[in-house]
Order: C-alpha cells, then structure tokens, then sequence
C-alpha cells in the first residue's frame, strides 16, 4: 500500500512519515523545491511539486492508496492574507479532485484544526459544533472553517475523507509557528516574556505530538468516512503551563501578569518591524484575539472509535522541558 503525505516538511508531516515508515509503509511525499526536508527520514518517494499546482498534485496522487493532507499555512498573522485561502482552501479543493480524479485512492485523511470549529467559551465542545462565523479571530481561523465546510460537502458526495482536528500540538521537533509551546516556553526561560500571558482567562486543548501522529495512522486503519474526530488533549490555560513548568524544572514561577492590552500594543509595533524587517512576528494582534477567547474540547469520540489515548500534560511539558535543554534552547 502506497500512502502519499502532502506537508510531511512541515512539523507535524515530518513525525508523521517517521512512523509510517517505522510501521513498513510506503511513504511518498510532495514538497516544495524550496523546503527544508532535513527533518524528514530517508527512504521516502520525493515528488517536488505544490498543492497549489494541480498537475504536480495528480501526479504524486498516482497509484496511491492513501492520502494524507497535512500541507497548510499555519501562522497568526501574514502581510498577505490571500496567500491563507489560496493553501488551505485551494489546496484543499486541489486534493479532492486528484483523489476523485485518480480513483485508486482509499482514504484521504484530512487534518484541519480547532479553529475550524471556533471557539467554546465556557463549554468543552464536540465533533457536532459548528462555526458560528460571527467573527474570527485571525485569517487562519477563516480559512480553516470554510475549508472546513469544504471538505464536509466532500464526504456528503461520498469522497473517502476522514477529518481530523488536532488541538494546540506541542512536543520535541521543529521550533515553528506549529510549535508554539515550545517556542513560548523559550521566550518565558530566555527571560524575554517576563510574565504569564493575560490573567489565565484563555483555555486551549494541548495535543503532544506523537499522540496527534498516532491518531493520524489510527485513522487511516478505524477512521469512517465522513467523520469528524477531535485530536485533542488536556484543556488549560498558558498560565497553567507556565506554572506547570515551573514545578517540572523547579524554578520560580512568574510574578507578573501582563495584559492582553499591552501585549496587543506591542503586536501592533511587532507588525510595523515586521512589514521592515519580512520577518514573521511572534506575537501580533490576531494572536491575542484568540486569546481573548476559550478554545475547550473534548476528544471521547476518538478515544471510543480510534483507541486514541492522549498523555497529561504534565507529561508531555516535561518531555518537551527536557529536549529543550538538551537542545541547548533554555536553560534552568
């Protein structure tokens, strides 16, 4: 059985192919010429194309039997918003006509994100929300959710899709805007974020990342077409991990609070540096949008039907705390 990966150079893609491969797979990926594939095990099929190119697509869509899209533009905040809808919308309308057109294809695993399916704001949510599209917090956000509908109208054609909404993913592995604990937990140990983010107010579901890439392949084995599956974990708040950092690595906790005003003062200065500078901002308005709201779920339906077991997040924090170090990134 062939299973090709779109995004497999991405955080996420690349853990993905490391345990398909492990598992005996046959793993083709498509990349971009221009990707760093250094985290990407060897023997993998390459087919260098985009998702934004239909022709490459088909054409690393050939022969294979599973299809796993995970190719997106994940990040709070782009000078160009068209280039959100032009990945995760056209990419995703790409993906569902090569799998229709080559007709070999069994499955296509669809990873989207809880952002799909907007905030809960009190109430841990299910696969069953929907949208309510009275506002989004970031472009992203937007792009996700009308993908979202997308690839729902999809598996009500009878398209072999499988939809899978992992949470805020963390774990050891690339340092990326996909990798946001880790890069959080960088700024809080470097000294450079000397305060807990808000007042704790915000709540998210933290998924480690080998839990995430076990649901993926759990998917492709007991997922049903046409399912929603939520890849979640823990719910908490940053000011948890903070605090639960603290006690991992047995340091001070932070003393301060910073608000979400002034940290949305520095985003909107973060967007001038960056608009000099073309490099990406960490913190910028969109992201304290999010942070302004919960973001709770629950992911019994994948523990029932996929066996899918995530890890506390006092575990997973402390996996991450010790790579980090050993990684030479902080320092406690």
């Amino acid at each position: 059985m062939k299973i090709l990966v779109t995004g497999a150079s991405g955080y996420l893609g690349g853990r993905l192919c490391h345990a398909l491969l492990r598992q005996g797979y046959s793993v083709s990926v498509l990349v971009r010429s221009t990707s760093d594939l250094s985290a990407l095990p060897p023997h993998l099929e390459i087919v260098y194309g985009d998702i934004t190119d239909y022709a490459s697509l088909l054409a690393a869509c050939s022969s294979c039997s599973i299809v796993f899209h995970l190719a997106a533009l994940v990040e709070p905040w782009l000078p160009d918003p068209s280039k959100f809808f032009s990945v995760n919308i056209g990419g995703l309308k790409n993906v569902l006509e090569a799998v229709k057109e080559t007709h070999t294809v069994e499955k296509l695993i669809y990873t989207s994100s809880f952002f799909a399916l907007g905030p809960t704001n009190g109430v841990p949510a299910d696969e069953n929300q929907v949208h309510h599209e009275k506002f989004f917090c970031t472009e992203y956000e937007k792009s996700k959710a009308a993908a979202d509908k997308i690839a729902l109208q999809a598996a009500s054609e009878g398209v072999p899709i499988v939809l899978l909404y992992p949470g805020v993913i963390y774990g050891p592995g690339k340092v990326t805007a996909g990798n946001v604990v880790a890069r959080m937990l960088i700024e809080r140990f470097s000294g450079r974020l000397p305060g807990y983010i808000g007042y704790g107010n915000d709540k998210f579901s933290f998924s480690h990342v080998e839990d995430v890439v076990e649901g993926h392949i759990a998917a492709m084995k007991k997922g049903q077409p046409g399912n929603r599956y939520l890849l979640t974990g823990e719910n908490a708040s940053f000011k948890f991990v903070f605090d639960m950092a603290a006690v991992i690595t047995d340091t001070r906790k932070p003393i301060l609070s910073i608000p979400l005003w002034f940290i949305e003062a520095y985003g909107w200065l973060s967007l001038l540096y960056s608009r000099i500078t073309g490099k990406l901002p960490l913190i910028s308005p969109p992201t304290v949008h999010v942070l302004r709201h919960q973001w709770e779920y629950s992911c019994d339906k994948a523990k029932r039907g996929l066996d899918y077991r995530p890890r506390s997040l006092k575990e997973g924090l402390s996996e991450v705390l010790v790579w980090l170090k050993n990684s030479g990134f902080i320092r406690y």
